[in-house]
């Protein structure tokens, strides 16, 4: 079983990520584009596009991926991350679907649970801390991408190669009902006739009342 993503650095996953969400979405994420624009050229920073290709974020070509500019906007970044998590680390989610809310001591143990290897594997550390650190930017309480839907339904691709990762189906048009309300001010004259109340009543009834029906 192949392991969970994860880089050793860990301290770099926030600041590139940070970094994607102020450059303009690439053709390609490649090495030059990190260093370059982004400006994380040295060794320890290599291994994070591979990271992002696990994770979902562009594609083995290194493509940008519909996630990756999901998570450029401040207002679903949370929710994309979450997703990306738990696409990259779906074996620790499948043990644990509230995995988000361990403490680093319970994840790491459900690191190696998963990996079978030892908590002083340098493999074990780096996938908690590389899920820890991604997790700093998630938001678990969202729906994916409910706040880039603008009234759309969005379902996942169950084969995002080469596809957008998610693919939407217009809501039908709600119809849309006014209502209206009136007051209305009578000014009564002082009378103990009960036959001028009356008539006031059966006038106002037959041509505004009844009007409003109509």
């Amino acid at each position: 079983m192949a392991l969970p993503p994860y880089i050793n650095s860990t301290g770099l996953i926030p600041k590139i990520f940070g970094k994607i969400q102020d450059a303009k979405v690439p053709e390609r994420y490649t090495q030059d584009f990190q260093s370059t624009v982004l400006g994380y050229g040295s060794g320890s920073a290599r291994p994070f596009i591979p990271f992002l290709k696990r994770m979902g974020f562009i594609e083995s070509d290194g493509r940008p991926t519909d996630l990756y500019r999901q998570f450029r906007n401040g207002d679903s970044s949370g929710a994309a991350m979450a997703e990306a998590m738990r696409r990259g680390f779906s074996e620790i989610f499948k043990r644990n679907e509230f995995a988000y809310n361990l403490t680093p001591d319970k994840l790491k143990n459900l690191v190696v649970e998963i990996t079978g290897k030892g908590k002083a594997d340098s493999s074990v550390k780096g996938i908690t801390a590389s899920f820890l650190a991604c997790n700093s930017l998630a938001d678990f309480d969202a729906s994916p991408f409910e706040e880039m839907t603008n009234g759309e339904d969005y379902k996942e691709n169950e084969s995002p190669r080469g596809k957008s990762l998610i693919e939407y189906t217009p809501r039908t048009p709600r119809s849309k009902h006014l209502g209206l309300s009136y007051t209305i001010n009578l000014n009564l004259p002082e009378t103990d006739n009960i036959d001028v109340f009356n008539a006031i009543f059966k006038s106002l009834r037959e041509n505004i009342l009844d009007a409003f029906d109509e």
